[in-house]
């Protein structure tokens, strides 16, 4: 019985020393994470930077050490953030006084209770909450101090139970629920993205006028103004003279941008912006100034002054500050009113009355000198007399709008038309038959929208603003390139067709447009020449009858009126106008004989002509010879260069350039020789190509590009700047381009991450424009036939031009294909129908475009993308990827990041066009520019492209040895043209 006991007792004690085995850890384990995560703080007790935080019961907010996300996390703050986001901090203790390269910062209590944030190694404290605890209790006891973190993410210190220190009277840059939004809240925003300390803008209720208005003010001033009823209208209540947010997922955000963002969290827990104030530029106080309006669809100038209306202070105005605003032309009471559609202004009426109709409300208005402006609607007259700020035209949620003038500033006349909403139209420029000059009716106004469009053969744009001091006028074009002007019409491009606004990331661009001084106005009756002084209705030269000015006055364009011409003008133009008659008759005397001897010359050379018809030595050097004769001739010689539209350099002064064609000097080789890079007298670069004597191939790429790309002038083609011919040296001298070839950039792993999406966009439009240029625009029609990624040079802006015109030939007319029995180009980039056929067109050149484009965006080679005999060349693997719908899979990695998925595939479209096996299915290039150009035309589906799948043709045949230029075929299957 005693050994039951003892083995009992002995079983009890194993089982006590199992279960204290068992729960120590557990208890050790909570004991930490109690330490590491309080949810209280006591006087005494501080948090530590090695981790330790304090929650909320709820755990839904946390306070802790943090660094900013994304800065380099040397600089320490304290700060409460959302538990499950610690990127959303909602307030910040230090925000001006961060510990800097240190981890023995601590957050708790001093020996007088007050809270502080400081560096345990060296004592100096970064933050306090400064306390009077005498004035926020009596008797006050430090070591009763407790401080919670609430679930509504509120830290309060208490004292037993009295509130002494709360972060809601304290805010940074949020606003959350259960805050009180009065006079004394305000949010400050950061400084940047990575630093909390104080920022320029700060969000409070306004202290002037109605406390419902909130303001953003930056550095002191007004920056953007919440409406009469406050930007909480709908989701606050009024208590007590006091507005309390009460959304409890929600935050407010006074962001260093100087934007208000509100924030809702959805049931997942992810974030999502709802709105933004301001939400746009014109959202921002008084951006326009007094009676200034603002458009937000206007890129370069949105602010315009109103009708009746001239910039305050025009110097800082046409400068892009429009604070000071506008003043009127009429200082008087106005007896007529400017009716503007879709308008809103700022701020709230300061008179209204219940009216039958609109006329009784425009009475009322001019029944009171100080009435600026009304409003009719719905039985009711609103009345504004202070100056209007904050207008803003084409608004969503607007309505009409009465401006009072004077009548004498809008009302229209021969000379101007009526105003077209804030639109001005200035004369010439017409709107209407019945205003204006006719030959600049191309405007029209869109009473509705109040907007004015201008008429071109490309389509009509919308014009944002009409400068009648510099006669120009801006219009938005979504593609500059396609933009075409009648020229037959008093319209000048001033902006260069081609240039880039760098505002990829904006929907159109800005083209500055010029008007032409007008010739004197159209009249019937002589009544039609009031407005013009000093002028009366006669038949002019044109015999159209004009206002002509009277004796001692001329027509000036500029001034549109009648100037008096001076005493000393007249008697100078009496004094010349003999001498000009004598200089006439002894120029015709002289052209007399001229043509008399010309015409004995004329007889002479026909005799010869006819002696010589046979001779084709004597037809080559006749100065008479076109630019195809003298490229079709099969010789070429030194005496040649009077037939030549380019500057002739001596051999000297290249030798001195190229140092004597040192190696150090030499840029390449191609298949016509070397290139080398000269350096002129002051500094001029000029890359020089050097017709290598052994290459029978070169002599006729010289005579080919020396004639012909002195004919060519286009920005995306490379310019001849002369050439040389002494002896046997035979070169060609161009413009240099310091980033080489299209090539070196796009097949280097290492290069090809300069060339980013709009970068390789802009090279495809740029090459699309040459080639556009050589089939359609220069004065000969030219196929290239050698178009690739290594015949396409970038300057030092990365804009493409074509280079290498050796294999071009010239069409006569209409003509637009030919053949030949000679193929001669680079495998890869040769159509189907030219390498098998010998037969070419604008639409091989098209086929090369196609590949060029594929290569572009994909990175890759196309003749050297699978070494597999039977594996798919790169149109091959574009055309599978297109099938399938994973055409984006082709981008080159590198421009993932940078790159416009909808330009990306227009291209990979517009690429499989061009390379269709059939000519006829391929577009134009003036098709393909369109194409490219516009975001809304719907592309063609593009059917099976050639060489899917590489033949035998390309695999038996092409040159290895050397890659990169001059390849050639003999094709046998028909004689060619």
């Amino acid at each position: 019985m005693g050994a039951i006991t003892v083995i009992k007792g002995w079983s009890a004690n194993c089982m006590l020393c199992f279960m204290f085995i068992l729960y120590v850890p557990v208890l050790l384990c909570s004991f930490h994470v109690y330490c590491a995560d309080r949810v209280s703080l006591r006087y005494g007790e501080s948090i530590r930077d090695h981790g330790e935080t304090l929650v909320s019961p709820g755990r839904k907010f946390e306070l802790g050490f943090f660094s900013p996300a994304g800065s380099s996390g040397d600089k320490r703050y304290v700060g409460i953030w959302y538990t499950s986001d610690k990127q959303i901090v909602v307030w910040v203790a230090n925000r001006d006084s961060p510990l800097i390269n240190t981890a023995t910062g601590a957050f708790g209590f001093t020996t007088d209770g007050n809270l502080t944030v400081s560096d345990m190694s060296g004592g100096k404290v970064h933050w306090s909450s400064e306390i009077d605890s005498y004035y926020w209790c009596d008797p006050c006891t430090t070591t009763n101090r407790i401080l919670n973190l609430t679930d509504s993410g509120n830290l309060v210190l208490f004292n037993n139970e009295t509130s002494l220190w709360e972060s809601f009277d304290n805010p940074t840059d949020t606003f959350l629920p259960n805050m009180t939004m009065d006079r004394y809240m305000k949010l400050t925003s950061w400084r940047d993205r990575v630093d909390p300390g104080t920022g320029n803008f700060m969000f409070m209720l306004d202290t002037v006028g109605n406390s419902n208005t909130q303001v953003v003010n930056k550095e002191g001033k007004i920056y953007w103004k919440s409406s009469e009823d406050g930007l909480y209208y709908s989701v606050v209540s009024t208590t007590e003279g006091q507005n309390r947010y009460d959304f409890q997922n929600a935050r407010l955000v006074m962001n260093f941008s100087g934007k208000i963002e509100y924030w809702e969290q959805s049931t997942n827990g992810t974030w999502s912006l709802s709105f933004v104030y301001p939400s746009d530029n014109c959202n921002v106080y008084n951006i326009c100034g007094k009676f200034g309006s603002c458009n937000l669809n206007n890129n370069k100038f949105p602010c315009k002054c109103l009708p009746g209306f001239t910039p305050h202070v025009a110097q800082k105005w046409y400068s892009g500050d429009f604070s000071d605003g506008c003043t009127r032309n009429s200082m008087s009471c106005g007896d007529t009113f400017l009716n503007l559609t879709m308008m809103n202004v700022g701020g709230k009426p300061e008179q209204s009355y219940p009216v039958g109709n609109e006329t009784e409300c425009k009475e009322l208005c001019l029944k009171n000198c100080d009435c600026k402006s009304y409003r009719y609607g719905a039985n009711s007259c609103l009345i504004w007399t202070q100056e209007l700020v904050n207008l803003q035209e084409e608004y969503g949620y607007s309505y009409n709008l009465s401006i009072r003038l004077a009548i004498s500033d809008i009302e229209p006349t021969v000379q101007n038309c009526e105003p077209c909403g804030t639109n001005m139209i200035p004369y010439p420029l017409s709107t209407s038959p019945n205003c204006g000059d006719p030959m600049y009716f191309s405007f029209n106004c869109n009473t509705t929208s109040g907007q004015v469009s201008f008429k071109a053969p490309s389509g009509t744009y919308r014009v944002t603003s009409i400068d009648q001091n510099t006669s120009t006028f801006f219009i938005q074009v979504k593609d500059v390139g396609i933009l075409r002007l009648n020229q037959s019409l008093p319209f000048n491009l001033t902006t260069p067709r081609n240039s880039s606004s760098n505002v990829s990331s904006r929907v159109t661009d800005d083209v500055e447009i010029v008007w032409e001084p007008p010739l004197e106005p159209l009249c019937n009756l002589s009544a039609d020449c009031k407005d013009w002084p000093h002028s009366t209705c006669k038949s002019a030269i044109d015999g159209k009858r004009r206002c002509l000015c009277t004796k001692s006055f001329q027509w000036d364009g500029t001034k549109l009126s009648c100037t008096q011409v001076s005493h000393k003008k007249k008697n100078l133009l009496r004094a010349i106008i003999p001498v000009i008659t004598a200089t006439l008759m002894v120029i015709a005397c002289c052209y007399l004989y001229y043509l008399r001897r010309r015409k004995v010359a004329n007889r002479q050379e026909s005799v010869n002509r006819k002696r010589n018809q046979g001779n084709t030595a004597f037809r080559l050097y006749d100065n008479e010879r076109s630019v195809k004769d003298l490229i079709d001739s099969d010789q070429f010689r030194e005496d040649d260069k009077n037939g030549i539209d380019v500057p002739f350099f001596n051999l000297k002064s290249i030798l001195a350039a190229t140092d004597y064609f040192s190696d150090t000097k030499k840029l390449g080789q191609g298949g016509f020789g070397p290139v080398y890079k000269g350096t002129f007298p002051g500094g001029q670069e000029i890359a020089i190509k050097r017709l290598s004597s052994s290459s029978g191939q070169g002599l006729e790429e010289f005579k080919n590009e020396v004639v012909l790309i002195a004919k060519l002038q286009h920005r995306n083609l490379v310019r001849l700047l002369g050439y040389c011919m002494e002896g046997d040296e035979k070169m060609l001298l161009y413009e240099y381009m310091p980033n080489k070839s299209l090539d070196s950039f796009l097949f280097d792993r290492t290069l090809c991450v300069l060339l980013n999406w709009k970068i390789r966009f802009d090279i495809i439009l740029g090459i699309a424009r040459g080639l556009l240029y050589l089939h359609q625009d220069s004065r000969l029609r030219i196929i290239h036939r050698d178009l690739k990624t290594s015949n396409v040079l970038l300057d030092e802006e990365m804009n493409p031009k074509i280079s290498d015109f050796g294999l071009a030939r010239i069409f006569g007319g209409k003509q637009i294909e030919a053949t030949t029995t000679r193929v001669v180009g680079t495998y890869g980039y040769m159509s189907p129908e030219y390498a098998l056929d010998g037969f070419f067109s604008v639409k091989s050149d098209a086929f090369s475009f196609g590949v060029v484009v594929l290569e572009v965006i994909s990175g890759k080679k196309n003749t050297g993308f699978y070494q597999s005999e039977h594996a798919l060349s790169l149109l091959g693997y574009a055309w599978k990827l297109w099938k399938e719908g994973k055409a984006l899979d082709l981008m080159d990695q590198t421009i993932r990041e940078t790159c416009n998925a909808d330009e990306f595939l227009r291209c990979v479209n517009v690429g499989l066009l061009c390379v269709q096996e059939d000519p006829s299915d391929r577009p134009t290039m003036s098709n393909v520019v369109f194409m490219l150009g516009s975001e809304t035309a719907t592309l063609p589906t593009p059917k099976q492209p050639a060489y899917v799948v590489r033949r035998s043709l390309f695999s038996a045949t092409s040159s290895t040895t050397k890659p990169e230029s001059l390849n050639e075929l003999t094709s046998t299957i028909e004689e060619g043209r």
